[in-house]
């Protein structure tokens, strides 16, 4: 039977289903109103549930907003993908690697939800750690693991490298843009239109001056 005040089109909503819909509905009033300014009776509303269902599946808006958080990290990671999947000539993967890194991070949605994390880090510092490790460490980790395997390196070496080539073909144009200097791109940027998005030749010229020798 459908709980007073839980609209009539969610019953067919359940689970991890539900959970899921709630995520993607918070994760856009979160980014359009700020932490401060969204609310548990927006998502609800928004999610077309009601607070008791909300509140079943999230015990307040800190734990809701870290979640969304994890959310973004899930959708983040499935765009960027792996390096070994954009080239199998390694310096042309670890070229386009960065270069969708850097599309995606100077993407609107994304600036937003860095803006957003900066905003509550010394509030939330939980937030703010979470996605630095979800966004920038898991790239690191991605990139710092296919070059000790392709070019047979130590991983503490393989790390330090990666974090170098990552803050020298990123960070520049994402500060930029976070600072308004630079305009985001609007919509979701595609693998695509990644050389019509980003300077993939200056990129390349970068990561063929910083990378060792020929690859194992």
């Amino acid at each position: 039977m459908r709980q007073e005040g839980e609209p009539r089109r969610t019953r067919q909503r359940r689970g991890e289903e539900l959970r899921r819909h709630i995520l993607l509905t918070a994760k856009d009033v979160f980014l359009e109103t700020g932490y401060e300014r969204a609310s548990m009776d927006t998502v609800a509303s928004r999610a077309e549930t009601s607070k008791r269902t909300l509140y079943a599946h999230f015990e307040n808006k800190d734990t809701l907003f870290l979640a969304v958080l994890d959310l973004v990290r899930e959708l983040y990671l499935r765009r960027l993908g792996t390096p070994g999947a954009y080239a199998e000539e390694p310096a042309e993967a670890v070229t386009r690697f960065c270069g969708r890194f850097l599309q995606l991070m100077v993407w609107e949605a994304q600036v937003r939800t860095c803006r957003l994390t900066i905003t509550e880090a010394e509030r939330l510092p939980g937030s703010s750690s979470t996605y630095f490790d979800a966004i920038f460490g898991s790239t690191y980790e991605r990139l710092s693991t296919y070059l000790a395997e392709r070019y047979a390196m130590d991983p503490a070496d393989s790390a330090v490298l990666a974090e170098d080539l990552l803050a020298r073909t990123v960070l520049p144009r994402l500060f930029r843009t976070l600072l308004n200097v630079d305009e985001a791109i609007k919509d979701m940027p595609e693998e695509t239109s990644l050389a019509e998005d980003v300077d993939l030749d200056a990129i390349r010229r970068l990561v063929s001056t910083t990378l060792p020798g020929r690859p194992a």
